[in-house]
């Protein structure tokens, strides 16, 4: 007897839980929106040793009941974030730093909602944002940007040691 779609997602998720999650954020369709996005897509197709990456897409609340069922001991969430800097600076931001009205990011919810979400769930959570040139519609993603994602996984390759990216100043 063959196993159920259930029973093959219970024994992933039984196999990821307690770990490290990657949570990527953002649309593909939206120039450098799509950073989140492009590095699930990398980890997807090199993954690195410990970590377990979820797209969250456009909507990552949509994501949370699978990621409460996970718990993992440390998460990543990895999204676009407008900050006034050059695009492809990557930052640590804070909860207090994305409450700021010029960090409101294109998702159907406010990130500050996600954020105390993903808080109450992991053990540890990072939030790292990249910040975009162009976000419209099918605007071509900034090679900065695409160097940014690279920087993120080479720092996940590593140890997943994110104190080498500054917290944001605003």
């Amino acid at each position: 007897m063959s196993a159920s779609a259930e029973d093959i997602l219970a024994a992933s998720e039984a196999g990821a839980r307690g770990g490290n999650v990657v949570f990527c954020v953002g649309s593909v369709l939206r120039g450098d929106d799509a950073a989140g996005p492009l590095l699930a897509k990398r980890l997807e197709d090199d993954p690195v040793a410990g970590w377990l990456a979820v797209d969250g897409g456009q909507t990552p609340e949509n994501d949370l009941g699978y990621l409460r069922r996970l718990a993992p001991q440390r998460l990543l969430l990895v999204d676009a974030a407008a900050m006034g800097l050059e695009p492809g600076a990557v930052r640590r931001l804070r909860a207090e730093d994305v409450a700021v009205q010029s960090l409101i990011t294109t998702h159907t919810l406010p990130i500050t909602y996600l954020l105390g979400e993903l808080e109450q769930m992991c053990g540890e959570v990072t939030f790292l944002g990249i910040q975009p040139g162009g976000t419209e519609f099918f605007d071509p993603v900034h090679p900065r940007v695409l160097a940014a994602v690279e920087s993120v996984y080479a720092a996940l390759a590593e140890g997943g040691n994110f104190e080498q990216y500054p917290f944001v100043t605003l």
